[in-house]
Order: C-alpha cells, then structure tokens, then sequence
C-alpha cells in the first residue's frame, strides 16, 4: 500500500525518526481539501512515544478539521534543523513522512492534557499555559494521527 524509499541507503533508523518526532515544533499537515485540492497546512506537533501517536490542537472549526471529517486519511512532514558538515559546502537534513488517519478528539480532558504536552515544548510559563488553555479550551479541538507508516531520511543537499 505504501511505497518503499526510493533511496534507502539516506534512510533514518526508527530511533532517529523518533527522535526528529520528538525534538522538532512543526510540520506541514496534507490534506484531501476542498474539491480535491490537496490542502497542507504549517502547525505544531507532539510526538507521544508512549501511544506511538503525533498530537495536535486547533480551532473546533475550519479548513482542516472539515477535510478531516471528510476523509481522515492524511500525511505530515517534518524537517529537521539543517547542519553542514565541515569542509562540505551543501547541507544535511533530516526529513520524517507519517501517513495515518486522523482522529478527533473532543473530550475536554484529552484536549487540556494534549494541549498542555503541546504546549511544554515552547518556552512558556505555566502560567501562561493554564491562562490560555482555561480560555480557550472550550473552543479548541484536538486530533491524533494514528501512524499507519512512517518513513525518514538523511537528504544531502549537493
């Protein structure tokens, strides 16, 4: 169902996709938009290596929360911070491919717990934190991937 890497030799091992997963803010979400249009969105994530799943929140209403009751298939991509090796002109980066669907969740305790994980990877008090999540958390929506494959690789930009 899903492709095979093409150059699997640049591919990541499970540990270092998690760890881009786990270490990065944001990704770009695809999905099937509106009149097949392919709709991808920039937004921040959270990796859960206990549940295995990427956790997200938003607005209760939109673009993307109508794509995804639509169809819950979809795919986010996440790219690595770039480094450069000495003596090498181009630069390295690590990139992560999930493609799951997706599953709202519109309990309010899931979406205050997830908010708040979501929230613990930016330089926030908690103050801040429990100030926005008690404002808007009866307005906010939270949706899971659940990953169905899960690819990353190493790309030389040269």
């Amino acid at each position: 169902m899903f492709r095979k890497m093409r150059r699997s030799p640049q591919a990541l091992s499970k540990e270092e996709i998690i760890e881009v997963l786990v270490k990065e803010t944001r990704g770009v979400l695809s999905v099937q938009g509106d009149d097949g249009y392919p709709y991808g969105v920039p937004i921040n994530h959270y990796y859960d290596e206990e549940t295995g799943k990427l956790y997200f929140h938003g607005a209760d209403f939109g673009h993307r929360v109508d794509a995804i009751k639509r169809d819950p298939k979809v795919s986010y991509c996440v790219f690595g911070q770039d480094y450069q090796k000495e003596g090498d002109w181009a630069k390295y980066v690590k990139s992560v491919i999930v493609f799951g669907k997706a599953e709202l969740i519109e309990d309010q305790e899931e979406i205050v717990k997830w908010s708040r994980a979501l929230c613990d990877k930016f330089p926030c008090t908690r103050e801040y934190i429990e100030t926005e999540i008690e404002k808007d958390a009866k307005r906010t929506l939270c949706f899971a991937i659940n990953i169905e494959d899960i690819n990353g690789k190493l790309v030389h930009e040269a």
